[in-house]
């Protein structure tokens, strides 16, 4: 720790020595002296004042009169000046400067060794600079908070009446307990003045923080971290606990002070800890991909947690992870799909998990169900059932998805999924009003906050946390990474500590595709409840995680294997039913019905009312095979061209369909979702 801070803010204390002075017992004796021999000289200089202005002034009535002046001036100035001290220190000083001056002026006047001056002056004098030394001596009282122990650093942000109790010192932090003046002060008071004692400091503002006491609105610990230890990148080696339970912590990165960053998911009954939903929020610029990234990569770790994940961005940034997850979309109406298939999950996992026992998701409730505390029998034996991994839901970007889908489109997955073992995490730029409903930010209890504009710093940390001392405005998009992190499990008075994840770059992808390879072959697979409810909205478009070595498609394997037939690089490619035309030779001639028009003539064949819709459920069927699951009279544009059929006609079959239970409106207006087969009513 940088000694100048030291000595400044804590010099005093008992057991507390600078090392600034050379060594020696001579140099020691000299550095413990300093402090004590103000008073001495102010006596030595008063006996030198009386003298020389006796020698001035020994005969002038009006030197009397301007002394005497002077002296009570003096004094009234001291008594004025010392309004913003104690009432002790400012008497103190007062009779000090009173006795001095008044010994003064009769030394001037009458001379130092008339009557009974020169006995005043060896006795009163050392009396007073003794009784200086002794209030310097017992201004630290062990059994309380010291008065004046920050070497004037309070006093000069406005809080000279507060008192620094024994500072507790670590490497590159301090953590010193702070009383304030009672009726006079409060923790407002010192969270007002953070800028300016990090300025007296010259430390940066995000490394003083206050957390007040809760029990009281005068007490609280003031913390300094005189040295930035995030500035050093730190890059990503891999995961912190491969194979672990997701009920373990996940470690995202580092404090400022080295002390591990990390948060949990599920809750922990034990603990009293609940279960969590995440909000990643950070400006452009801001290390928002390596922070998703941080936490990606500790999911998928691990051994009793399926991900679902939504990327409008086509997975840009996540390719290396993506065979790994159990459900990947892509935005658009797949991110859709994805959002109904979560909400359909969480009735069908509330019910199982409690059919089983279980008042929340335990990494037990991932195993298989061998227990007869928790078994879905009425005999009371051991079920067997199947376990239920975690699931977390991913929403990157979720902007997009909100946009299209309503600023409230998390609100009942947020405010339910927890019980059922579900963790959404949002992330996107800016969580203001404008973009998500305010329900949904509040179902977000846990904030990991990047650098943002300073005017959106309201939208991602709650207020008592930016009181502390949490700025991310400062950061910006100038130091990528850093980060707030409130969440449950973590101390509060880490909330306002800043941390910085990990930093991925190209040298990380090998490590990302073998940690997707380990996810595919010892990951945790969807139980047949999630499954089925996921199949139940989604279809065919929702497949699990496929197995590691699973069979490729054909054009995979032709990649794979180097088939030169199926891809071939530098040739010419051809459409298969050219591939017969010999271009060497010459054209046909002319074929009757050449100079036929192509134009005018009688559109096709307009299919009957029952063939319509006949047709009709052919699209929906085949729409559904292709995991389009989601759909609207646009969808039909290129079919109804081709059946002669208007868009009006769809939209009247897409309402009848609604009505017959083969479709399902979503919250926009216009869009409908296919029910599966074997769900329709």
């Amino acid at each position: 720790m940088d000694n100048n801070l030291g000595d400044g803010l804590f010099a005093g204390y008992p057991g507390y020595v600078s090392d600034a002075s050379g060594g020696g017992v001579g140099a020691y004796l000299l550095n413990r002296a300093k402090p004590h021999l103000p008073p001495w000289l102010g006596w030595a200089g008063t006996g030198l004042a009386g003298a020389l202005g006796h020698w001035r002034w020994a005969e002038s009535a009006a030197a009397g009169v301007g002394l005497t002046l002077a002296s009570v001036a003096l004094t009234g100035a001291t008594w004025w000046a010392g309004k913003s001290t104690s009432q002790q220190r400012r008497l103190h000083s007062a009779v000090t400067v009173a006795a001095g001056s008044a010994w003064v002026t009769a030394a001037c006047l009458a001379g130092p060794t008339a009557g009974p001056l020169d006995d005043l002056y060896l006795m009163g004098g050392p009396a007073v600079a003794l009784s200086w030394n002794v209030r310097m001596t017992l201004r630290h009282n062990p059994e309380g908070a010291p008065a004046d122990g920050d070497g004037g650093l309070l006093a000069k942000v406005g809080l000279a009446r507060a008192q620094i109790g024994q500072a507790k010192v670590e490497p590159n932090r301090v953590t010193a307990p702070l009383a304030l003046e009672p009726g006079e002060q409060t923790n407002d008071d010192v969270a007002k003045a953070l800028a300016r004692i990090a300025s007296a400091l010259d430390l940066p503002k995000s490394a003083v923080r206050y957390t007040p006491d809760p029990d009281s609105e005068r007490r609280g610990d003031l913390v300094i971290v005189p040295e930035d230890m995030l500035a050093e990148v730190v890059e990503w080696e891999g995961p912190s606990n491969l194979g672990g339970s997701i009920a373990e912590p996940l470690v995202i990165g580092r404090y400022d002070d080295g002390a591990p960053l990390v948060i949990w998911l599920p809750g922990d009954p034990e603990e009293g800890r609940n279960s969590t939903h995440v909000l990643v929020a950070g400006g452009t610029g801001s290390g928002k991909g390596d922070t998703a990234l941080n936490l990606l990569t500790e999911v998928l770790s691990r051994r009793d947690v399926i991900l679902w994940f939504s990327d409008p961005k086509a997975f840009q940034d996540f390719a290396p992870v993506r065979p790994g997850l159990d459900w990947a979309a892509e935005g658009g109406t797949q991110t859709e799909v994805m959002v109904a298939a979560v909400q359909e999950a969480i009735p069908a996992r509330t019910r199982w998990l409690g059919a089983h026992g279980y008042r929340q998701w335990v990494p037990a409730a991932a195993a298989q169900q061998t227990s007869k505390e928790h078994t879905c029998r009425t005999d009371g034996t051991a079920c067997g059932c199947p376990g239920m991994p975690f699931l977390v839901a991913w929403f990157e970007e979720a902007a997009n998805t909100l946009r299209a889908l309503g600023d409230d489109a998390f609100t009942g997955i947020a405010q339910e999924a927890r019980s059922a073992g579900i963790s959404l995490i949002v992330s996107l730029q800016r969580p203001s009003y404008d973009q998500m409903s305010t329900s949904t930010r509040a179902s977000l209890p846990s904030v990991i906050a990047l650098g943002c504009d300073p005017r959106d710093e309201g939208f991602v940390l709650p207020d008592e946390v930016l009181a502390a001392g949490a700025h991310p405005g400062a950061w910006g998009n100038r130091r990528p990474g850093y980060c707030y992190v409130v969440s449950p499990g973590i101390p509060e008075d880490r909330y306002a500590s800043p941390g910085r994840t990990r930093r991925f770059t190209h040298r990380a992808v090998p490590t990302l595709e073998l940690l997707a390879t380990w996810a595919q072959r010892n990951g945790a697979t969807a139980d047949p409840v999630t499954a089925g409810a996921a199949r139940g909205v989604a279809g065919t478009a929702y497949t699990g995680r496929l197995a590691a070595d699973s069979t490729p498609t054909p054009a995979l394997r032709a990649v794979e294997e180097g088939d030169d037939d199926a891809m071939t690089h530098g040739t010419l490619l051809v459409d298969p039913e050219d591939a017969d035309i010999d271009p060497e030779a010459d054209l046909p001639g002319d074929e009757p019905g050449d100079d036929a028009p192509i134009f005018g003539q009688e559109q096709g064949h307009k299919p009957s009312p029952e063939e319509a819709r006949r047709l009709f459920a052919q699209a929906l069927e085949q729409f559904e095979r292709e995991g389009r699951m989601v759909v609207g009279p646009k969808d039909f544009t290129d079919w109804c061209d081709a059946h002669n059929l208007s868009r009006s006609w769809v939209s009247l079959r897409l309402k009848e369909a609604a009505a017959e239970g083969r479709l399902e409106a979503t919250s926009t207006t216009g869009r409908w979702r296919i029910v599966p087969t074997l769900m329709a009513a």
